[in-house]
């Protein structure tokens, strides 16, 4: 069995792991970073980042990068019911010069972020490499074991990230539990076509009377589209004529419909987002911390999850710093962490409870009086102040996330 030493281990190659990694990397902290999977060239979901993330992607010099594969802006969010508009947030208006929705291949995303921590001297990646256990001492985590492609590899670390996403191993393996939570009543069937006249420079979120379609853009002239099922429905819907699909999709959207038709034709062309909130009860241990889904899981609707799991790196990154330089530090102790664990759990629920509102909204109850209050209470938001505190947490999180390069050894 191969052994290697480090400060922090880093389980899980997503964004929240690999912007930890640099982030620390660059801060003098030896990290060895794990990722199971061999190449980012799979399907993801989640592509958008609000101001906020292209903020900590642009302070880490990765997000021009990224960029010049291919990315899509968009000008606005909106919400509608019934054909009706009842929130909309206008990017335009936010300062620059981040004042845009952005549309970036999260595969782009990973490997320049990828490129940049192998551009530091104390990175060190293992490609390929699954978790298989934790090194567990009476002082805490104190390491975790993969399985790799040459046999087994052991890494001593003085703390173990896990940020292996929504169903993170690591979790398990440290026997914490996880309140999942299937408040968003609702499953997400995914698809793309192409756009023709150019891709929608909107996201757009078009429901009522139960139903629910998302839509936005993506690099190059191709739209992103989720239709919305009863959570757990996908069984049922599989059993339907695939036709019945088609036309409804069809009458939600017509200005797909010809793309629809030409480019649905079975399930084999869609594939289902399980969606469900939850969080982890705890995010640490004595040597181990959770990140990104491993500790939080978010829905789709508002763009949240790499924003999320960007400013938690930026977040968590000087609480970490100031563990590791403090002499005598063998394990990262998990009342350390709490400055930084305390908040984030705030922030998190406030997404949660955000994007639950946003599905009542969008979906609708089937009670047309019911449903007629929540559209006017939702379209009244849009003319108070509180559409301001909505904005603020839509598109930029938490203000405290920025990148504190004064804690970098190096600049590169």
């Amino acid at each position: 069995m191969a052994t290697l030493s480090t400060d922090v281990c880093v389980v899980g190659a997503g964004p929240a792991g690999l912007a930890m990694a640099l982030l620390l990397a660059r801060s003098g902290v030896d990290v060895v970073l794990a990722e199971k999977s061999t190449s980012f060239d799979r399907s993801f979901r989640g592509e958008l980042l609000q101001p906020g993330g292209q903020a900590v992607l642009d302070q880490l010099g990765v997000l021009e990068p990224a960029r010049a594969w291919g990315s899509h802006a968009h000008e606005r969010l909106q919400l509608h019911n019934h054909g009706r508009q009842v929130l909309v947030v206008d990017y335009g208006t936010l300062p620059g010069p981040y004042g845009r929705l952005l549309a970036i291949a999260q595969p782009n995303l990973l490997r320049e972020l990828l490129a940049a921590c192998r551009r530091q001297p104390l990175f060190r990646y293992l490609e390929g490499h699954r978790v298989t256990d934790l090194l567990r001492t009476p002082q805490g985590v104190r390491g975790a074991v993969f399985a790799g492609p040459d046999g087994p590899v052991t890494v001593n670390s003085r703390c173990v990230i896990g940020a292996d996403g929504r169903y993170s191993k690591t979790r398990q393996l440290a026997g914490i539990r996880y309140d999942r939570r299937e408040a968003a009543d609702f499953d997400l069937l995914w698809f793309r076509l192409p756009a023709p006249g150019g891709a929608p420079t909107a996201l757009t979120v078009r429901g009522g009377g139960g139903r629910m379609l998302v839509s936005h853009g993506v690099h190059p002239d191709t739209v992103q589209l989720g239709w919305a099922l009863p959570h757990g429905g996908y069984p049922e819907f599989a059993e339907r004529p695939f036709e019945r699909f088609r036309d409804e999709l069809c009458r939600a959207a017509p200005e797909y419909a010809d793309g629809v038709r030409t480019h649905l034709n079975s399930l084999a062309d869609v594939s289902l987002l399980d969606v469900f909130t939850g969080t982890a009860r705890r995010w640490s241990r004595d040597g181990l911390l959770l990140l990104g889904d491993a500790a939080h899981t978010h829905g789709p609707l508002g763009a949240q999850g790499i924003n999320l799991a960007l400013q938690d790196a930026v977040l968590a990154h000087p609480v970490l710093v100031a563990q590791l330089r403090t002499p005598g530090t063998d394990v990262v102790r998990a009342e350390a962490l709490q400055p930084y664990i305390e908040p984030r759990t705030d922030d998190a629920h406030r997404v949660i409870r955000f994007q639950q509102s946003q599905a009542r909204s969008a979906l609708g109850s089937g009670r047309p009086l019911a449903d007629a209050a929540r559209r006017t209470a939702t379209a009244l938001i849009g003319r108070t102040p509180l559409r301001h505190r909505l904005t603020r947490l839509l598109c930029y999180g938490n203000p405290r996330a920025q990148v504190r390069t004064d804690l970098f050894t190096t600049t590169t």
